[in-house]
């Protein structure tokens, strides 16, 4: 049996992860959960209503397991694999988790018990980037996601939820980023 799945939409936020993924990624009989890839069969052969509900949520379950084991391998990321570590994986939880505070190395260091150079050394060898640099591109794929995912929200209020003081901050940012304002990006206007 062959089961693929697609997914039509990319988010900046997702862009890392499916830079560093190959454009196919192959999992044998045996290395996936069986009762996922039987679950699937069988709601396949179904027509019910709430069919594709199912469907999306086991097809994600199952992306999500394939992707594990694709990034347990040796050539997975830095960024990826700086997760296991204690200091640079506990800093990258807290930008990811809470991009909106008002982080500084010294704050980071603070939060991972750290000293400011452990942890801006330690963050940069395992992630490939200083931490301050992987926050502001966080940030910025945080906003450009909510942009299009909520037309009506506001550039202060995107600013606001991403960590930017003000929506200038952000929209200097965004075009030195995107090469384009976070209104023309909004409507899919060219750079």
């Amino acid at each position: 049996m062959l089961l693929t799945g697609t997914y039509p939409t990319v988010g900046e936020v997702s862009r890392r992860l499916l830079a560093a993924v190959p454009s196919v990624v192959t999992a044998r009989a045996g290395t996936t959960p069986d009762p996922l890839v039987t679950m699937l069969a069988d709601e396949i052969e179904r027509d019910v209503p709430g069919q594709e509900a199912v469907l999306d949520r086991l097809l994600d379950l199952l992306l999500v397991r394939v992707l594990r084991e694709w990034l347990d391998r040796p050539a997975a990321p830095a960024w990826y694999r700086a997760h296991g570590d204690p200091v640079a994986g506990q800093a990258l939880r807290l930008l990811q988790d809470r991009p909106e505070h008002p982080w500084t190395v010294a704050g980071l260091a603070s939060a991972t018990g750290v000293s400011r150079a452990a942890l801006a050394r330690r963050f940069t060898d395992a992630v490939g980037e200083p931490p301050m640099t992987y926050l502001a591109t966080w940030r910025l794929a945080l906003a450009a996601d909510l942009l299009r995912q909520h037309p009506d929200a506001t550039l202060t209020a995107i600013a606001r939820q991403v960590g930017y003081r003000s929506p200038f901050t952000l929209s200097t940012a965004f075009k030195r980023e995107y090469g384009r304002s976070p209104q023309h990006y909004r409507l899919r206007e060219p750079a």
